[in-house]
């Protein structure tokens, strides 16, 4: 069987995107997983036959770090011998890409799922989109996970057209429509832990707090009208103490906004929620997206690529300008006050989702892309 290494900074990314893919390709291939992982089983314990290899790899730059960790990955790719070798997450990409090319690999793949740098400027713009196009240069093939990122990174000279690749409709790892679906029980469980009462319309943003996920924009645009019978709930890790300023500016003193923290269950409070917000600066597809399609509610996001290849405009869902506190402002407005339009949206998203973005489509693709280029 021919080798295949996956090389991804941290764990939970593994977890999230790749889980179905890695269980696929293992029927093929030998399949490895070089990660940051203090549980070299965690493949294991999800039924996947591949092999973990910790990798020390940091998420920031840290040359001394970053030195030793190409050094450890010539040294494997070239005792391995893999046929293969496939990067996600960008310092991911730079080091194995390099690593791969040194030890002259012969398939050499790196995925793109959005670019760090289209929110810098100055130099540091311009030094973080060098190192994506290094990677494109040192890469044989490269996979984007949305049609429009595809058009964007091409335009911007960072990959050739010909290396470019994006399966079915887009998205690194498609829906599970098994996990993703309504639960009236979970809704109502979750309501009740909020005390929120059953009659009232939910909005949720769900995702790392951090200032390019557009928090900030939402907490403002939530206090520039009254939504007395609304409530707002923020739903993942808060990264860069995010949660204080989001108080402040969305002044909560009726106590209609909830922060929840960290979740492994967010279809849960997809199920509670009502419409989902997503005012990002960047994002490379925006999976969470139809993760609430699948749910059937619909979405306020940014108009960006991206997010237009998971949100069509007044189908199955709201779009604005990203930035714009009063547009999105406009769109919680009319999702509050329209139901009609609400479930209209909702449903179109979830058909959508099912028949778009079904993850199976997605794993046969990867299946695919390997069975021909590593025959």
């Amino acid at each position: 069987m021919k080798k295949i290494c996956f090389v991804v900074t941290a764990e939970f990314a593994v977890k999230a995107f790749l889980l179905n893919h890695l269980r696929a390709l293992c029927e093929f291939y030998e399949v490895t997983v070089m990660v940051n992982t203090n549980n070299p089983n965690f493949l294991n314990e999800q039924d996947i036959q591949a092999k973990v290899i910790p990798l020390a790899i940091a998420r920031d730059i840290n040359l001394i770090s970053d030195v030793s960790c190409l050094i450890q990955l010539v040294k494997i790719f070239y005792r391995q011998d893999y046929s293969a070798i496939h990067s996600v997450t960008p310092k991911a990409g730079l080091l194995a890409m390099l690593a791969s090319w040194i030890v002259r690999v012969p398939l050499r793949v790196h995925t793109f799922t959005g670019q760090v740098w289209i929110t810098k400027i100055g130099f540091k713009r311009f030094l973080l989109k060098r190192f994506d196009w290094l990677i494109a240069s040192f890469a044989t093939k490269i996979i984007v996970d949305s049609p429009s990122q595809c058009w964007f990174l091409v335009d911007e000279n960072v990959i050739p057209i010909e290396k470019c690749n994006v399966f079915a409709n887009g998205s690194i790892s498609g829906v599970d429509l098994v996990k993703f679906k309504f639960n009236q029980e979970s809704r109502a469980a979750i309501r009740q832990q909020l005390k929120i009462p059953s009659h009232a319309i939910v909005f949720l943003f769900v995702g790392r707090l951090t200032k390019d996920k557009g928090v900030l924009d939402l907490a403002q645009a939530w206090s520039g009208t009254s939504f007395n019978e609304a409530y707002l709930l923020f739903v993942g890790p808060d990264e860069q103490n995010m949660q204080t300023q989001i108080a402040r500016l969305a002044k909560t003193e009726n106590n209609n906004i909830h922060f929840v923290g960290y979740t492994n269950t967010p279809e849960d409070y997809m199920s509670a929620a009502d419409v989902l917000c997503l005012p990002s600066y960047r994002e490379g597809f925006g999976s969470v997206i139809i993760e609430a399609a699948a749910i059937g509610i619909p979405t306020i996001a940014s108009r960006i690529y991206g997010i237009t290849d998971a949100v069509i405009d007044h189908e199955t869902g709201l779009l604005h300008t990203s930035g714009d506190v009063d547009a999105i402002n406009n769109c919680l407005q009319n999702m509050l006050n329209n139901s009609t339009l609400r479930l209209k949206l909702g449903h179109k998203a979830q058909v959508r989702a099912a028949e778009d973005f079904d993850n199976h489509l997605i794993t046969q693709a990867w299946v695919d892309f390997y069975r021909k280029n590593l025959p």
